[in-house]
């Protein structure tokens, strides 16, 4: 099958990974050589993943396009990997190294005492590898805490496409949390834009309202009196007396007044925002929202967000 000509929104390519051309571990970007369905010869596939060896399966979706210096090549906007079923595909994910204390001569060895059922043993019944000449039980223990944690990168990279976020952001969440991942994406998915970089509220939020968080829940108000300073400060501002940032974060967020004061309360509690007199040297003291003398509210931190 010839690749396509024209670059087409969001097609679908799955294969097997016949070589990691490179990989970085810090942000997960990775280029792929992969024997794909339909593909009579080996396609180069750019993307992101958090681990990634020969031999995994992959399903990737994005799109057909034209380096000018690498040529044609799939640019995967979602990469899921799945541990391979084949007989080849299992002998080169054991030897390329992703399972610690496996290496060529241990994935034969392996794969002549187990055959296809080999990761169903160092799953299941693990004390079975011990069976295997050469491999003891500090090697045995290394195969099992190896493949546990390839398995949680999985699960987490799995849960995040699941919730609309794509690959390169998902791995940025799960080199940021590593396997807490998932019990911070639903507690608080807003922390997402306070913690990562490029990841902003408007993503934040969209990613929490996949997640069943109501417009309402305090959780997000609160995480919107920031967003709504940092617009402020965006066009110029160097923070905003109370009767001006309730009506924009009311407008923003598109929840009663009455949630944001509760929230600005809040965060002016723990101290996330703070109130101070003065703007750029200007004394500028207003009105509270309950009609008190209070300053201007600033944003304790001034981090980047991004949108």
């Amino acid at each position: 099958m010839k690749h396509p000509s024209e670059n087409q929104s969001q097609e679908l390519l799955a294969g097997l990974v016949e070589r990691v051309t490179y990989h970085d571990v810090e942000n997960g970007f990775c280029v792929l050589r992969a024997k794909a369905r339909g593909h009579r010869d080996v396609v180069t596939v750019v993307g992101h993943a958090a681990t990634i060896g020969a031999g995994e399966w992959i399903t990737a979706s994005g799109e057909w396009v034209n380096d000018r210096t690498h040529g044609q090549q799939f640019k995967a906007r979602f990469l899921r990997t799945s541990p391979p079923t084949s007989v080849d595909g299992i002998e080169k994910y054991l030897s390329s190294g992703m399972i610690r204390g496996i290496g060529p001569a241990y994935a034969r060895k392996l794969l002549r005492a187990f055959g296809q059922k080999v990761f169903d043993v160092i799953e299941a019944t693990p004390d079975r590898l011990r069976e295997v000449d050469g491999i003891g039980p500090v090697r045995a223990s290394r195969i099992t805490a190896a493949w546990a944690e390839q398995k949680a990168v999985r699960e987490i990279i799995v849960f995040l496409h699941s919730h609309g976020v794509g690959t390169a952001r998902a791995v940025r969440i799960y080199k940021t949390y590593g396997p807490d991942a998932i019990q911070v994406m639903t507690e608080n998915p807003y922390r997402l834009a306070r913690d990562i970089r490029g990841i902003g509220f408007k993503t934040a939020d969209a990613i929490a309202m996949k997640l069943g968080i109501e417009k309402t829940a305090m959780v997000r108000v609160r995480a919107g009196i920031s967003y709504a300073l940092t617009e402020a400060m965006d066009e110029g501002h160097c923070g905003l007396p109370a009767e001006e940032l309730i009506p924009l974060a009311e407008k923003l967020l598109e929840v009663p007044q009455e949630f944001i004061r509760t929230a600005l309360d809040l965060e002016l509690q723990e101290g996330t925002v703070v109130a101070r007199s003065g703007c750029g040297g200007t004394a500028r003291r207003t009105p509270d929202i309950g009609g008190r003398m209070r300053s201007p509210c600033f944003p304790r931190r001034l981090p980047t967000q991004h949108v």
